[in-house]
């Protein structure tokens, strides 16, 4: 009797590159924020709101690589 598929060590990894990123992405974006801050409030939003989605970016790959074992 099978219990389906058998666990693989990609997710864990995936699951800790994801926080990886999300970390280094936080620094990264902290360490601009001073300089971010001194901006008008509208260009800041727009540099926000493009900083806020670009990170999603790598996931799709990642995310597919943890499901699938490839990376297209």
């Amino acid at each position: 009797m099978s219990s389906g598929p058998e666990p693989t060590w990609r997710k864990p990894a995936g699951m800790m590159a994801i926080l990886t990123l999300i970390l280094v992405w936080i620094v990264l974006v902290a360490t601009f924020s001073a300089e971010i801050g001194s901006l008008p409030v509208l260009v800041q939003l727009i540099i926000y709101l493009v900083l806020g989605i670009v990170w999603i970016l790598p996931l799709k790959p990642l995310l597919r690589w943890m499901e699938l074992g490839r990376w297209r």
